[in-house]
């Protein structure tokens, strides 16, 4: 069987200015590779209601699930609640449970449950909470689309107890050859060793350090033998390549 597949995306006007530099896509992919989740895709939107309710339309559809992040604040431009609950033709007001959990937060704290406050309580008909262990505000699972917040902290910890309940496949191996040629000495027998193998995944990565040129080329697959014998196969063309 092949893994489920993934899609995030990434809601915020402050992403697509420069202002923020995101790194949830990255965390992401990484937690999801290792759950055996294959992520395909990732998109960026603004705070814009069309841009985020097609997007999540569009991404549900094509694959196994959708992570967004961003845009599930108290502030008037986070909108992705409202629009996520558009793209499923579902309902959105203030939750009783979402509400609870809020409350019991803030009181707590000693600080007043205000009408911006309230707003992250409102959760669409039928979806299913996502704990935030950092700050109270619940995420939610709705169909297949998984709503977290864009703080990075908040954002990590939300995925660390969704990934508890989501089925996963077959984490890829992954090896590395590092090559002391440059990219276009690597790219034939590169060719045409990924032609020999459809099941694996290969990367050619050039840089440069203190000895000079070179390309990290990583190999990446469901099957351990196939993807050292692929790695094999390279340091016998590459005899100066190291593991």
């Amino acid at each position: 069987m092949t893994n489920p597949t993934a899609a995030m995306l990434v809601i915020g006007d402050e992403i697509l200015s420069g202002r923020t530099r995101d790194s949830n896509m990255h965390h992401l992919a990484q937690r999801l590779t290792a759950h055996g989740i294959d992520m395909t895709e990732m998109r960026v939107v603004r705070d814009e209601r069309a841009a985020i309710t097609d997007a999540v339309t569009a991404l549900s559809a094509a694959h196994t699930h959708v992570f967004t992040s961003g845009g599930i604040g108290p502030t008037h431009d986070d909108i992705t609640a409202d629009c996520v609950a558009a793209a499923f033709g579902k309902a959105i007001d203030v939750r009783d449970d979402a509400r609870a959990v809020l409350q019991a937060h803030y009181d707590a704290k000693g600080i007043e449950m205000n009408e911006s406050r309230l707003r992250m309580a409102r959760i669409p008909e039928g979806a299913t909470l996502i704990d935030n262990p950092v700050s109270a505000a619940p995420g939610f699972t709705l169909g297949n689309v998984h709503v977290m917040a864009g703080v990075p902290r908040i954002f990590e910890a939300m995925v660390d107890g969704l990934l508890a309940r989501l089925e996963g496949g077959t984490p890829p191996v992954s090896r590395n050859l590092t090559i002391r040629r440059g990219e276009g000495d690597v790219a034939g027998p590169l060719r045409t060793l990924a032609g020999e193998n459809p099941a694996l995944s290969f990367g050619s990565y050039p840089f440069a350090d203190d000895r000079g040129g070179a390309v990290n080329v990583v190999v990446r697959g469901a099957e351990p033998k196939a993807v050292d014998a692929a790695i094999a196969h390279l340091a016998e063309v590459f005899p100066d390549a190291e593991l």
